[in-house]
């Protein structure tokens, strides 16, 4: 790697001809390895996903089809060459002990640098890979064609936002587009803690930090309780994962600081029931009270196949404001309720899956197979498309 693409990612250069021991350091992780030509590939084909098994050659993920590339299966021999090296000390323990590990990856292509999420695996006794292609460039909400509304959880001084979904779901690029809109726009600190870093942030107006997990601190929880002490404005925590994790992040909410979070569960309103299992049954109250008061909204996304030319995928959300409806049905326990408050808060800007699928019907977005595939209720999208509103319990 060039001097340039050093200082493109931020590193200082040295200023004389003898050897900086940090410059070195530095190319010695981001140096070519062999494997790096599969990455290339993905980059060229204009790929979202690489995958590589033993047995089969290496197979990329071209518009929602995997498709392989045009060389031998590879055998065991082989991927140890490809992957062993891809993984650092940490990387190493955590792959042996875990039988997999995630990590960030940098590759130069044509001059630019290009960043992927990999995951290592171990399958039936084999080493594999599986990474994504993350893109240099953090779209805006026009170029995610995520919902108007979801600017509004940007706007507030503090509390927390969390993005729920599956692995792929496309939350930490929201996420990233949330918080540039915030670096375009407000003189602020932002810190992240994120395992790995997927997007590096260009600063505009805002002061950004960005810590890796196992490399610039030992874990989320120690990164976190530094974080109260860095005088941040707005915090991301790549995962709510443990109970230490979230009862940090709602805490930092507490006292004044706006915390966004990642967290897996396949709905806004089934979010406060993943919540609740972090903890035991006991503090269910306590933990009802906390979110109830400090959170602001819930974001739950899918990817979709897209039909517009140019468009790989598109993501149907449902939002989740947490208005004094909301508030007083999470205090109550009245969880079952919350889809019918959704419903009801459209003109405050929530919206549902049902919602979502109906919008992006009608911007030719996607397919009537497609959505109804993912519809939590085909029957609810069906009358939506009709015109026909459903009609939210009488109960609330």
């Amino acid at each position: 790697m060039s001097t340039a693409h050093a200082e493109h990612l931020g590193v200082p250069t040295p200023t004389s001809s003898g050897d900086d021991p940090d410059i070195e350091r530095f190319l010695q992780r981001h140096r070519d390895l062999e494997v790096d030509k599969y990455f290339r590939a993905l980059v060229k084909l204009e790929g979202s996903d690489l995958h590589m098994k033993v047995g089969r050659p290496p197979m990329v993920r071209v518009r929602n089809e995997l498709r392989p590339l045009n060389r031998p299966p590879i055998d065991d021999e082989e991927m140890t060459r490809l992957l062993v090296p891809m993984m650092n000390e940490r990387n190493r323990r955590i792959y042996e002990e875990d039988g997999g590990a995630d990590f960030a990856h940098t590759c130069d292509v044509d001059g630019i640098i290009w960043r992927f999420r990999v995951n290592l695996l171990r399958q039936l006794g084999h080493m594999g890979l599986v990474a994504r292609r993350v893109n240099n460039k953090i779209p805006n909400f026009n170029g995610l064609f995520l919902p108007d509304s979801i600017e509004n959880l940007c706007n507030y001084d503090q509390g927390m936002v969390l993005l729920a979904g599956v692995t792929g779901s496309g939350k930490s690029t929201t996420i990233a587009s949330m918080l540039n809109y915030i670096n375009e726009r407000e003189r602020v600190h932002i810190l992240t803690l994120e395992d790995p870093i997927e997007f590096v942030f260009t600063e505009d107006k805002a002061l950004i930090n960005q810590r890796e997990i196992g490399m610039d601190v030992k874990d989320f929880q120690i990164g976190m309780k530094h974080a109260v002490r860095e005088d941040p404005d707005i915090m991301l925590v790549g995962e709510m994962r443990d109970e230490e994790t979230f009862m940090t992040a709602i805490h930092a909410a507490e006292t004044g600081h706006l915390v966004f979070g990642t967290i897996h569960a396949s709905s806004a309103s089934s979010t406060i029931g993943r919540i609740l299992d972090l903890f035991p049954e006991q503090l269910h109250g306590a933990i009802r009270s906390a979110i109830a008061f400090n959170m602001r909204g819930i974001v739950a996304q899918k990817l979709l196949k897209s039909i517009k030319p140019g468009v790989p995928r598109v993501p149907t959300v449902e939002i989740m404001f947490f208005t004094t409806m909301v508030q007083k049905l999470v205090l109550e326990g009245e969880d079952h309720k919350l889809p019918d408050a959704i419903r009801i808060g459209a003109e405050d800007g929530m919206q549902d899956f049902t919602m979502s699928l109906k919008n992006l019907l009608d911007q030719e977005l996607i397919d009537r197979p497609t959505a109804f595939a993912v519809a939590p209720n085909p029957d609810a999208l069906k009358m939506a498309i009709k015109g026909i509103e459903a009609k939210a319990s009488a109960m609330l």
